[in-house]
Parts: structure tokens; C-alpha cells; sequence
């Protein structure tokens, strides 16, 4: 009995085994009917832009920036401004008192005067040589007369005197006159030394040269301050002005994109110190790239006019590099490379994949513009394009998707029509 059940179990164990392998296929078969066509992520094309932007940290320099010398050597009398002091072009910033300058000032003064009083002598002798000349010009011509209407009543020798004198009168007119010349000129170099001189002691009075801010001090009342008009390089300044109402900032653009910089390009500047934005424009470049850092210099000149900035703070900016607006845009997960050429999986009306060429413009991190190839509400695969095949039929999935990007980078930009030989 144990043994005939033994076969019975046994022989029951292999029909169920069988029975198993028979049935499990079509079970298999009922599972993937079940679940339908396999799942696809999709976007639709949608119309919007893209904008590249290269972002730059640069620092605030002052626009004019310059050590305040005097012109004459003096002992500080007065100094009126310290540091941060807020000054205006023409005034006084310090008086310097100087007095063998005075005196110098005073005999100039009175050297001008004695020329000129010369220069009215000389007048006078002008004057009285020509009323001089003219009396005896007269006298000789009276003489002469009558000596021809009356032959002898003349004598010989006193009508030779009398022109003798006439002719001498006259030269004496001419050396009035060159004495007079000679007067004027020693008035006129009196006068030049005069104006230098006093020039010189207006220096005594030190003036900022434009609004601006002072930002050092280097000397006291009672301080002898050399002259800033030698090379003695240890001859110190009175103070340091720096005009900060219009700052300059300058940003290295690297090489690849010194083509995008334009005068008067406006720049958006972002001051992490103060919390603010501020809107620049270029104003100059040096039109040079270096060759240590392969970048090029920039200046972008910012108003200041309240002072909110101060030199040597560090900004960032941004520079337009490219812009594309209202142009069909996808998600760059959807792009695919396959023998040098962009291509994208595409879903038809039916949900069969489709394999399309595209060509691509400007590309962000998320996004990328298509010149051609798709249009706006076609649907493309985003993820795992490998898994489908052209013609296979799929269940989308749609994800929502932004329409527009700014990407901002730091080392240029990023332009795949270029990549694709420069097709239009």
C-alpha cells in the first residue's frame, strides 16, 4: 500500500510540474496585455526664448583718483577736510604759508610800477623831442625862405647851423622813441614776472580739482610740504582725492567672448555688499587680451551719486551674449547625437515613435532652441530614448516644462549651430 502511493504522489508531483510549464507562457502573455504599450516621458515644443548671459566678477575703481601736491614749498597754516570728507571741485582744501613768496609777490609789485613810471618818462621824451624838432624845423625852414627871396641877408654859416639843428632834432625824435621801446619792454617783463609770481603764491591756496572724496591725509597743520613739481619721489602729499560719484568697473571678458563687447552695451551690476543692482554701460576696453589670462580688460562705468558705492568693492555683471525670442524650444534630455548629426525621438497622432533630424540654435542648461525640424505642440521623448524603437508604439507621459531660460555662464557661451558647420 505505502508503495502504491509513493508512485500515485509522484506520478501526480510531474503532472502538476507539466501542467505548469504549459499554462505559465500563456499567463506571461495575459500580464503584458494587461499592461498595454511601455511608457515614454514626452514635452511638447513650446514657443518661448532663451537668453545667454556671461557673468563676470569685477572691482569698483574711482574714476579719477590723484595725490593732491602743492606747487610751492611752505609750512601748513591751515588744513580743513580729513578723511571721507566730502569735497567740491575748486575748494580750498589746505593754506600753505609761505613767506619769502610774500616778499617776492611785494618786489615784483613794485618793479611793475617803476616800469611803467619809466615807460611815462619815455612818453615825455617822445613828446618834447617832436614839440622840439618842430620849432626848430620851423626856424630852419623861416630862414631858408627868406634867404631865397632875399639873397645875402642870410649869412651862409648861420643857415647851415640852423639846419644842422633841424636834422639833429629829428634823430632825437627816433632815440625817444627806441628809449620809449626799451621801457615798455622792461614794463612787460616786470609785468610776466609779476603774473608768475603771483600765480605762484595762488598756489599757497590748495584746491580739490573735482568733486570727489577725500580718502587719506597725510599731513598737519604746521607741516613743511615740499613742492610736487620735482622727481624727489619722498616729497609726501597733503591728501589723496578720489572721485567716486562715477566709479569705473573693470571685468575681464574672456577671448571667446570679447566679440560680444560693445560701447554703450548697458550692464546689469549686482553689489553683494549693499543688496543692490545697479544698471552700467561699457564705456572703453583695451581692445588687447592678455596673454597670461587670455581675457580683456573692460570697463563699465556705474553712477554713484549718492555714494551707496565705494572703490575696491567687488561686483558681478552680466553680459548679453545671445538672445532668442518667441522661437520653438525643448528640454536638452531630449536631443541625441548619432553620427554628428542632432536628431530627437518624436510621437505622432497615434503615439508611434518617430526618429527626426533637428537642428539646433542656442542652448541653455535646460533648454534649447530649434531652427528647424519641429514645430510648436509636437511631442518629443525626453528620457531614455534607447529604450524605444522607430514605430513602437508608446504611452506618454507628459511633463510639464519650462518655456523660457536665462543661462548664465562663466567662460563664454554655448552656440551648437556653430557645431553643426554654421547651417541656416
Amino acid at each position: 500500500m505505502i508503495k502504491k502511493r509513493t508512485i500515485w504522489i509522484a506520478v501526480g508531483a510531474a503532472i502538476a510540474i507539466a501542467l505548469l510549464v504549459v499554462l505559465r507562457p500563456h499567463r506571461e502573455q495575459k500580464v503584458e496585455a494587461a499592461q498595454g504599450p511601455p511608457a515614454a516621458e514626452v514635452a511638447q515644443v513650446q514657443s518661448g526664448s532663451i537668453s545667454q548671459v556671461l557673468t563676470m566678477a569685477g572691482q569698483f575703481q574711482p574714476y579719477q583718483v590723484v595725490q593732491i601736491h602743492p606747487k610751492v614749498s611752505g609750512f601748513i597754516r591751515h588744513i580743513y577736510v580729513d578723511i571721507g570728507d566730502i569735497v567740491t571741485r575748486g575748494e580750498t582744501l589746505a593754506v600753505l604759508e609761505v613767506p619769502e613768496l610774500q616778499a617776492q609777490l611785494q618786489g615784483t609789485a613794485f618793479a611793475v610800477k617803476q616800469t611803467r613810471d619809466d615807460v611815462v618818462r619815455a612818453q615825455n621824451e617822445v613828446q618834447r623831442a617832436i614839440s622840439r624838432h618842430a620849432a626848430l624845423h620851423d626856424e630852419y625852414v623861416r630862414l631858408a625862405r627868406a634867404s631865397k627871396e632875399q639873397p645875402g641877408l642870410i649869412a651862409e654859416q648861420e643857415l647851415d647851423d640852423a639846419q644842422a639843428k633841424d636834422l639833429s632834432s629829428g634823430a632825437q625824435i627816433d632815440a625817444a622813441k627806441s628809449a620809449l621801446a626799451a621801457a615798455e619792454q622792461r614794463a612787460e617783463v616786470a609785468k610776466s614776472n609779476y603774473l608768475r609770481v603771483r600765480a605762484l603764491h595762488q598756489y599757497t591756496d590748495v584746491i580739490s580739482p573735482f568733486n570727489g572724496v577725500v580718502t587719506w591725509r597725510y599731513a598737519d597743520t604746521g607741516a613743511l610740504i615740499q613742492a610736487g613739481t620735482t622727481s624727489n619721489t619722498q616729497a609726501l602729499p597733503i591728501v589723496t582725492v578720489s572721485q567716486s560719484d562715477l566709479l569705473r568697473l573693470r571685468v575681464p571678458v574672456p577671448e571667446m567672448d570679447v566679440r560680444y563687447v560693445h560701447i554703450g552695451e548697458p550692464m546689469q551690476v549686482t553689489v553683494s555688499a549693499v543688496g543692490r543692482s545697479f544698471v552700467g554701460k561699457v564705456v572703453r576696453f583695451t581692445r588687447n587680451v592678455s596673454l597670461q589670462t587670455r581675457t580683456m580688460e573692460t570697463e563699465i562705468d556705474v553712477w554713484n551719486r549718492h555714494l551707496t558705492l565705494d572703490p575696491g568693492m567687488y561686483a558681478n555683471t552680466e553680459l548679453q551674449l545671445a538672445q532668442a525670442n518667441n522661437v520653438p524650444t525643448i528640454p536638452v534630455g531630449a536631443i541625441m547625437l548619432r553620427n554628428g548629426k542632432f536628431e530627437v525621438e518624436v510621437l505622432d497622432s497615434t503615439n508611434h515613435v518617430h526618429i527626426r533630424p533637428v537642428q539646433i540654435g542656442l542652448q541653455g542648461s535646460l533648454l534649447a532652441q530649434i531652427k528647424h525640424g519641429l514645430k510648436p505642440g509636437d511631442r518629443v521623448i525626453i528620457a531614455a530614448q534607447s529604450k524605444y524603437q522607430p514605430g513602437e508604439l508608446v504611452t506618454p507621459v507628459l511633463k510639464k516644462e519650462p518655456t523660457s531660460e536665462v543661462y548664465r555662464e562663466s567662460n563664454g557661451m554655448v552656440d551648437m549651430a556653430a557645431q553643426q558647420g554654421g547651417q541656416s
